[in-house]
């Protein structure tokens, strides 16, 4: 199943990049294509003397910037923008600075009406895309959603980072939209775009609904937004899905584990089936590693406990007799004991909860527990 769908995979990444090959060398047949940089030019110069900022400074300013052919006339558009108007300025500014919060309100002059749509669709591309270089991507495709591809001089850019925060947000269906479109219809997209592009497609290609890796993906997000100081309600419900889910994940791994030990069939010769003798034949991948069963040892049918003595302490221990969610029960009461425990303490619960399991799963448990502390909290009290 994984060679196929590898194979899958690389069937896709030969097909639309052939498509792309194609639209290349036949001129292209999109509708999307990016403005013509000299009457792009023209247009800014335009806006400026419009809005009264036409003075020789001004202009020797916007002369020097639009001699920076290795900026995209994206961003140069924005930073004429920010020349002739103050609002934009500060925005712009306020976003590139590391220091600062990206607000998380769309900027009242990117929605003013007595504003041109080339100014404000523009703006709105320069300044959403410093966003998504700052993991800001809910803040920046709230931005693009104002507007269309076509308003804007790139519009590619704008498929390009729209598809990137849809992506970063987990919202497929969203994302594939943007991509395809972006593959179909703007034929002089930058071949860093189409090259990223196709490497999120093959990502999405993978993604399952509720697997562990959905889980990662979220506990990532939930970084991000701890990282921007965003851990107000909408930060709390994804926490909240984490928890509910690996509590979810672990129940399913108990019955599963219980199936595998459900009444026996019908009496066989032992001589019949070597895999039906005591002790063989039993499937290490049925039960995963670090997912509790029902407490039998593998070829004990009258589930005897083992001596400590030898006992391998690598392995996971075992839920109490009757219990039957042993470890759901301590997800959840690490959970509710977490804040106030000291930090040593922290540490050894976490390590005593997830030891033996695999390391994907290990590490989505320990992410999570790690980040339910804000960044902004006080440091924990040491441990004794």
């Amino acid at each position: 199943m994984k060679q196929f769908i590898q194979y899958s995979c690389l069937g896709l990444v030969i097909l639309l990049a052939g498509s792309q090959s194609l639209r290349a060398q036949q001129g292209g047949f999109g509708t999307l294509e990016t403005a013509n940089e000299a009457a792009i030019k023209a247009k800014a110069a335009a806006w400026l003397k419009e809005v009264g900022k036409s003075d020789p400074a001004t202009m020797q300013k916007f002369e020097a910037l639009w001699s920076q052919k290795d900026r995209t006339l994206t961003d140069r558009l924005g930073d004429t923008f920010a020349l002739g108007n103050d609002a934009a300025a500060k925005i712009l500014a306020d976003a590139r600075n590391p220091k600062a919060l990206p607000s998380m309100k769309v900027p009242e002059v990117l929605t003013a009406e007595g504003q041109s749509m080339f100014f404000r669709a523009n703006l709105g591309l320069a300044y959403s895309r410093v966003l998504s270089t700052r993991r800001a991507f809910d803040e920046g495709l709230a931005v693009l959603k104002l507007f269309e591809p076509e308003q804007t001089a790139e519009p590619s850019a704008y498929l390009f980072h729209r598809a990137v925060s849809e992506h970063a947000l987990s919202q497929k269906s969203e994302a594939s939209k943007s991509i395809k479109r972006l593959l179909d219809d703007a034929p002089d997209a930058a071949e860093r775009y189409v090259t990223v592009s196709l490497l999120m497609m093959l990502d999405m290609h993978t993604w399952k609904d509720k697997d562990l890796d959905a889980v990662a993906r979220t506990m990532k997000r939930i970084e991000e937004r701890i990282d921007l100081a965003k851990i107000g309600p909408d930060t709390q419900k994804l926490q909240k899905q984490v928890v509910n889910r690996l509590d979810e994940l672990i129940k399913e791994a108990e019955n599963k584990a219980k199936k595998k030990d459900g009444p026996p069939g019908p009496p066989k010769d032992p001589g019949d089936d070597p895999g039906d003798m005591p002790g063989e034949g039993q499937d290490p991948n049925d039960c995963p590693d670090g997912m509790p069963g029902d407490g039998k040892q593998p070829g004990d049918p009258n589930n005897n406990k083992p001596s400590d003595q030898g006992a391998d302490e690598s392995k996971l221990p075992e839920a109490p007799p009757g219990s039957g969610a042993a470890d759901q029960a301590d997800v959840k009461k690490l959970k509710e004991q977490w804040f106030n425990l000291p930090t040593r303490e922290r540490e050894q619960k976490l390590n005593e909860l997830t030891i033996g399991m695999q390391p994907s799963h290990r590490q989505a448990i320990e992410n999570y527990f790690r980040n339910l502390i804000p960044s902004n909290a006080p440091a924990p009290k040491k441990g004794r």
